[in-house]
């Protein structure tokens, strides 16, 4: 599963969202941070321990954290893309639609 976080700290997002607990993966940016106002940055997740129902609650907290932070939005946009070509906005998310894609 793949994680695309756009915003002015998408590294910084994609750091925090890889240090949940029961989060394996890694990041890749794909814009460059002296260029680039808004970053994409990508959070390859190779493994996730934990049950679904505690990640899914951890990622809909992280995205969450990262909407409030500094008063302005850290993000823009964080996008879930599954092995299968699902994709989920983490804007309008649900815990209920988070577990649903990580139990597939």
């Amino acid at each position: 599963m793949k994680i695309e976080i756009t915003g002015r700290r998408a590294e910084e997002a994609a750091r925090s969202l890889l240090a949940i607990e029961g989060i394996e993966g890694s990041s890749e940016t794909l814009d460059d941070p002296q260029k680039a106002e808004i970053l994409t940055t990508i959070a390859t997740i190779v493994a996730i321990t934990g049950g679904a129902i505690a990640i899914s609650e951890k990622l809909y907290q992280w995205y969450q954290k990262s909407q409030q932070e500094d008063s302005g939005k850290a993000i823009e946009q964080a996008l879930i893309v599954t092995e299968d070509g699902r994709r989920l906005l983490l804007k309008n998310a649900t815990i209920e639609q988070l577990k649903e894609l990580l139990e597939d």
